[in-house]
């Protein structure tokens, strides 16, 4: 399987510019790709602004999503601002990662740890549940920027093969972005995916540092920090499961439940 990575220099809150600029990278960059992966909240930037750039569960960018998934014959991953009203009226906001099939079938996660130095979690609903998703024979567990400080939330239980991270991470903590992502990949013994935002936002410059990683934390294919540009790597689930049967630390792995 092979996975594309879309660094991306998000225009700040404007989804249709965004939408055209993805529609135009991935038609000329992409085409032996089976997964795309797009940054955290690639529409509008990471925007503490729900009431304004949400989107309905209906709205343009997740038709826009299932189109472009069915159009490419590829399956897409990135989050969107979402806005959901209960049946008594309670509006709520999420910061949701779609996963869409090449089908058009879509499943969802909601970010689970919203990042409070810059309000999100007044701002957004936080997520409950992990969603491993299977999808042409692999197993991928999606989490969204801010998620990767927490291992106890990305922890492997044997359930997954490829880890991947959207975010929008500030060039002033690129170190940590780039030291995490490997320790995800070592201590879960899985293919890794950190996919970053370039460029600059209001309160924030970003330099990219995406990467794909291997099993091993070995980078296979990584970006040129603050430039817009796809990589691509392939994932192969064959060296992977011969190297977990060779070094097996996951049978010694802890066994835990995590509580609200």
């Amino acid at each position: 399987m092979k996975i594309a990575a879309f660094q991306m220099d998000i225009a700040w809150e404007n989804p249709e510019t965004n939408r055209a600029k993805i529609e135009q990278w991935l038609s000329s960059n992409t085409n032996d790709a089976d997964i795309i992966v797009l940054p955290e909240m690639f529409t509008t930037g990471f925007s503490m602004h729900p009431d304004s750039i949400a989107e309905d569960m209906q709205g343009k960018s997740v038709q826009w999503l299932v189109d472009m998934a069915q159009r490419l014959h590829k399956a897409l991953i990135g989050s969107i601002a979402i806005r959901t009203t209960s049946e008594n009226g309670t509006v709520k906001f999420h910061n949701r990662l779609f996963f869409v099939g090449d089908d058009g079938v879509f499943l969802c996660y909601d970010k689970r740890h919203l990042f409070r130095m810059s309000g999100e979690h007044n701002y957004y609903e936080a997520g409950r549940l992990r969603q491993v998703i299977h999808y042409k024979g692999i197993r991928i567990l999606p989490l969204i920027c801010y998620d990767l400080r927490f291992p106890v939330w990305s922890r492997s239980r044997n359930d997954y093969d490829l880890l991947i991270y959207v975010a929008n991470w500030p060039e002033t903590r690129s170190y940590a972005w780039s030291t995490l992502l490997k320790a995800r990949a070592i201590e879960n013994q899985s293919y890794v995916v950190g996919v970053n935002r370039c460029g600059k936002a209001p309160k924030d410059n970003y330099s990219g540092d995406t990467v794909i990683l291997d099993f091993m934390g070995q980078p296979l294919s990584a970006a040129t920090p603050y430039k817009e540009e796809i990589i691509t790597a392939d994932i192969d689930l064959d060296a992977l499961n011969k190297f977990r049967n060779g070094f097996p630390a996951y049978l010694d792995a802890d066994h835990f439940t995590i509580e609200d």
